[in-house]
């Protein structure tokens, strides 16, 4: 699978929780792409113009 890269960001307090994740072996990236990952996978679709 083709990846693309995204810049966002966050305030410095949520930095510092991804920072400390790498000491359960995580990168920031990882996580955030298997955060969005499972959240897009059970997402309800949105309806436009009921």
């Amino acid at each position: 699978m083709k990846m693309v890269r995204m810049l966002i960001q966050v305030p410095e307090p949520l930095k510092a929780k991804l920072d400390a994740l790498r000491t359960q072996g995580y990168t920031a990236s990882g996580y955030i792409r298997s955060l969005l990952e499972r959240e897009l996978n059970h997402a309800q679709p949105i309806r436009k113009g009921r």
